[in-house]
């Protein structure tokens, strides 16, 4: 049976770069073998900030953009969250998109393909790993960096990698792989 990738692209905002830096992740993941991935946008859900009357954890969703995040979110083995560092942090969108749902994270891998400025994203995956232990996520050690993504897009604006985000990638989907595998034996 396939594991189910969910590459996610995290930031909303107008003028992003994540769906270039997303978009090559996720052909990359599918073209490696150990996962049929699936390209997911957060701006695509729209989800306002936390609405939901309810706590996650019961799953008495309201609101449909709720259901449709909950079905997404079910039906991942893992996770790569595409993620951008607004001021040392990850973006709004991302811990948002978090505290939507609680159950469908619960004992799955997720792993960071970080971009930003000089330090590629670093300190907004760092803490965005301790966040994804809160609804019972395991965080991987590996991940990718970018540095500077818009000086790696070509005309198209596709982003180009370099040979050690490949690197990079290969070792965060060879862990995901071995975290899904083993995670999802608790989850059934």
């Amino acid at each position: 049976m396939s594991l189910k990738l969910h590459t996610i692209i995290c930031s909303t905002r107008p003028g992003r770069v994540g769906p270039s830096v997303a978009k090559w992740f996720n052909e990359f993941a599918n073209g490696q073998g150990q996962f049929e991935s699936t390209l997911v946008d957060l701006a695509d859900f729209q989800l306002p900030v936390y609405n939901e009357p309810h706590h996650p954890r019961l799953q008495k969703y309201e609101h449909e953009h709720t259901r449709a995040w909950s079905k997404s979110v079910s039906d991942a083995d893992g996770y790569a969250f595409v993620i951008p560092e607004y001021n040392y942090c990850p973006p709004p969108s991302f811990m948002n998109a978090l505290d939507y749902v609680y159950n469908e994270w619960n004992y799955k891998p997720c792993g960071f393909v970080s971009y930003g400025g000089v330090s590629g994203g670093l300190r907004s995956a760092q803490l965005a790993k301790q966040l994804a232990t809160s609804v019972k996520m395991m965080p991987m050690m590996e991940g990718v960096m970018v540095q500077a993504p818009w000086s790696l897009l070509d005309d198209e604006k596709n982003f180009v990698p370099n040979e050690h985000h490949e690197d990079s990638g290969k070792a965060l989907l060879t862990e995901l792989e071995k975290w899904a595998r083993a995670l999802k034996t608790i989850r059934t």
